[in-house]
């Protein structure tokens, strides 16, 4: 019986987290060479910059947990209007992920990041408010991702501030 249950999810997480995992490869492929490069390197940076390899490993867990809360979003929500609304938000909000990445270290823009990063949060919110609306707990799995993109918010607009 449990069993049954699970099924109709397990195929919309496998994609919902392959898609975020994609996503977090094609920001990766810019933000990899250019943390090495002298622009990086030589940016004034806060006290509490983390260091380059945390980042990889927490966002993996973030895209994870993302893509799960998607598929079950997805399944639960796919013919109601708040879960229409959710996926949107979820794809709008992925976009603006994936071109901060591009913004920051291919452009190397730290005022278009910025710019972008806010609206990312903003978008990222309204996408967790759908998600609650269709299922807690992707409402919930949603939750370690804004604290990490409201850190990041505050490290870029500091970056900016600082150079």
């Amino acid at each position: 019986m449990q069993t049954e249950k699970i099924k109709p999810f397990v195929l919309p997480v496998v994609i919902g987290v392959l898609i975020c995992l994609a996503a977090g490869l094609l920001g990766s492929m810019v933000t990899m060479p250019a943390v090495e490069s002298m622009w990086f390197i030589d940016l004034n940076k806060p006290v509490f910059q983390p260091p380059n390899w945390l980042f990889a490993p927490v966002w993996t867990i973030l895209y994870i947990l993302m893509g799960v809360a998607a598929g079950i979003v997805y399944v639960e929500g796919k013919n109601k209007m708040e879960g229409k609304t959710a996926l949107i938000l979820f794809a709008v909000q992925l976009i603006l992920n994936i071109l901060w990445s591009f913004m920051f270290f291919g452009v190397q823009t730290l005022l278009g990041a910025s710019v972008n990063i806010v609206l990312l949060w903003g978008t990222l919110l309204a996408t967790i408010i759908y998600f609650f609306k269709v299922n807690r707990a992707a409402g919930w799995m949603m939750i370690p991702y804004i604290l990490w993109v409201t850190f990041a918010t505050i490290l870029t607009l500091t970056l900016f501030v600082m150079n």
